[in-house]
């Protein structure tokens, strides 16, 4: 086999070379290859992607080469493919048979590839993948977005094949996938997983269950659920319980139904929850039981109308409550965060008035730690100050703080010019 033959083989799933039309781009600063297989214009020129450390291929049907799936790995294909410089492949738009899918992975073995990454393919027909079993693959990242294939609820004895891989994977994410949950016996091959993002699917409340059964996923730290079809926070809670090692959730973008307390109690692991866009009208609780150490809640694009206790987060660093009805952000709660070093708290309904307008030099005070401050705070209280900037009516705050701290003063005096006059009254009588 020619060196240019094999080299087609490792980047086009087996193809020949002679036999594909592929346009490249080489970005030589990033080791960057891009290629397109739509481009029927020019020969091959895949060779000059041979250095490169990412590789991309997008666009194209590749149903009529199902056939080169057979070929086999000989010693000399070993040999180039170890002088690969390629740890990241990314396919993208294409039709591809899984077949082709299970022959490019005879090959990984002997590559340095660490990463694989499917954007927008649709993977057509099924494989047997017996060929792969006990077989480890260097890959610890694998990510799937916008793809479709066949359903894997029966795809358990392939999985099993594949488990000598899997049980080593540290990263997967499956996004935009149409993926309505995860069957069991595929959670429990994931053991060392680390981190799992299944964002914008079809994830449901009675899916969870078999989705995150007890054994499934032992070691995972970093769970990306954003965007799905959740709605009871105390369901989700008692489901994602028995991740002990879980260190970050993302419940984002889900309308979740929280009610004010439960006997759910959050893994102590737990240092970054976020909540944002949830609906949420209050902070549920009981939050994780890790308080002391939460450091990033996030509470963006809810209807929270006040600030949440901040007893219920002590020591965290970044709080975000843009985007809610908070009318005044208190002085005091504020500086109860001694920790705090980010804070989001734009685009609410903060009232300037007098009354309010007092609370807000501890907003103010935290300017270098407030990343939006000021275009995204702004008044919708007095009728007066509506839409102006909240900065603006700190001058009015000023005015209302000096009027409030000579009124006592004043009232003093007064009250000893009375005195002293009916004093004076009482000694002219007496004289």
């Amino acid at each position: 086999m020619q060196l240019s033959q094999a080299f087609a083989v490792v980047l086009l799933m087996g193809l020949q070379l002679s036999e594909v039309a592929a346009s490249c781009s080489f970005n030589q600063p990033q080791r960057h290859c891009s290629c397109s297989l739509l481009d029927q214009d020019k020969l091959g020129n895949l060779f000059q992607c041979f250095s490169a450390s990412v590789l991309e291929l997008r666009g194209g049907n590749l149903e009529q080469f199902a056939g080169f799936a057979s070929i086999s790995v000989d010693e000399s294909v070993i040999g180039i493919l170890k002088m690969l410089n390629v740890t990241k492949i990314v396919f993208g738009d294409l039709l591809v048979p899984e077949v082709l899918v299970a022959a490019v992975m005879k090959f990984m073995p002997y590559m340095r590839l660490t990463e694989l990454q499917f954007d927008n393919c649709t993977f057509l027909g099924k494989a047997s993948w017996l060929p792969m079993d006990r077989v480890i693959l260097p890959v610890s990242s694998l990510r799937f977005h916008k793809v479709t294939s066949s359903s894997l609820a029966d795809r358990g004895q392939d999985f099993s094949y594949l488990s000598s891989w899997l049980e080593s994977l540290r990263d997967l994410t499956v996004t935009q996938s149409q993926v309505p949950y995860i069957p069991c016996s595929m959670g429990k091959v994931f053991r060392t997983l680390r981190y799992l993002d299944v964002s914008e699917n079809r994830l449901q409340d009675q899916s969870m269950g078999p989705s995150f059964c007890p054994g499934a996923f032992p070691q995972l730290q970093v769970l990306k659920l954003r965007h799905n079809n959740l709605s009871s926070f105390l369901a989700t809670c008692e489901t994602l319980h028995q991740l002990e090692e879980l260190g970050h959730l993302d419940l984002s973008q889900n309308g979740l139904l929280a009610v004010p307390s439960s006997s759910c109690e959050w893994q102590p692991s737990l240092r970054i929850l976020n909540l944002s866009a949830t609906g949420l009208e209050h902070v549920p609780r009981p939050l994780p039981p890790s308080l002391e150490v939460l450091d990033k809640l996030f509470l963006s694009n809810n209807r929270l109308r006040a600030v949440p206790s901040p007893q219920n987060y002590p020591a965290v660093e970044a709080l975000s409550l843009d985007g809610n009805l908070i009318s005044c952000l208190p002085r005091g709660e504020l500086r109860a965060l001694r920790h705090l070093q980010s804070l989001w708290a734009g685009g609410n309904l903060y009232n300037c008035s007098c009354a309010g307008a007092c609370e807000l030099p501890a907003l103010a005070s935290r300017g270098p730690l407030v990343p939006d401050w000021p275009q995204d705070y702004r008044c919708a209280a007095p009728p007066r100050h509506r839409g102006a900037l909240l900065k603006d009516a700190l001058a009015a705050e000023l005015q209302c703080s000096t009027a409030g701290a000579m009124a006592p003063v004043s009232v003093l005096l007064l009250s000893c010019l009375a005195g002293t006059l009916c004093l004076a009254q009482i000694r002219a009588w007496l004289g």
